[in-house]
């Protein structure tokens, strides 16, 4: 297939008054659409970086239709942001709410279901925030954003040691031990235990079945947290 220098001015053309119009619009949008993706916007971004590209290469599109498609779709998005920020109904709708993982403490094992988070998600991403050890969290949260934040307990606030210069050792890494009711063998193989050493410490805890258990981790001092799948009443799960 031969390309005319005709069809390459064209799509030069295309491309230029593709990215002037979605320049006006992201302006006219504002910077949330940047910093702060949430399923709305993910799905208005979509679709008008879909429109802008075809626009830049499909000379089947007009150039007014194409550009009128953009404006359309960033005055929407505009609209819906505007009405958002005056109806609280009209923003649970469009943006969604906030979603409590863990509370005081305690894994919502409900919750995780019902934002399809897996707990090894959700350990991912505490390490990546910088806890490594999650009983030293308080609180978590799954923003509409997609992003989960999350809340230490009072005494492992960063600034706590250091303003009252108080001497704090080092806490290590946690291993792992038991993920959604599975021994994770080489992680008890890495701290140089068993099985037989796991089921031991965990029926001596009282736990005699290890079905119900969402996690169990390990510190360096071999002190043993457990979550539990099973909820009460109020939907929490069980925290030992």
């Amino acid at each position: 297939m031969v390309i005319s220098m005709g069809n390459i001015l064209d799509i030069i053309v295309r491309s230029v008054v593709s990215l002037v119009v979605l320049f006006l619009i992201t302006e006219l949008m504002g910077k949330k659409q940047i910093s702060q993706l949430n399923l709305f916007d993910y799905i208005i971004g979509i679709s008008i970086g879909s429109i802008a590209a075809s626009l830049s290469v499909d000379d089947s599109i007009n150039y007014i239709d194409g550009a009128l498609a953009i404006v359309v779709y960033g005055l929407f998005a505009t609209l819906v942001s505007f009405v958002t920020a005056k109806s609280i109904v009209l923003r649970r709708f469009f943006i969604g709410t906030p979603l409590v993982l863990m509370e005081d403490g305690k894994i919502l094992y409900k919750h995780l279901k019902k934002g399809k988070i897996d707990i090894n998600d959700f350990l991912q991403t505490a390490r990546e925030n910088g806890y490594y050890d999650i009983s030293q969290l308080n609180c978590s949260i799954l923003e509409p954003s997609g992003k989960i934040s999350f809340l230490p307990k009072s005494k492992y606030m960063p600034a706590t040691p250091n303003d009252h210069k108080i001497k704090v050792s080092e806490g290590g890494l946690v291993s792992n031990l038991i993920i959604d009711g599975n021994i994770m063998k080489n992680n008890l193989k890495n701290i140089g235990k068993d099985e037989s050493w796991l089921l031991t410490r965990l029926k001596k805890m009282g736990y005699s079945t290890i079905e119900d258990i969402l996690l169990v981790i390990c510190d360096n001092k071999e002190q043993l947290t457990v979550y539990l799948k099973k909820e009460d009443i109020e939907g929490t799960a069980v925290f030992e």
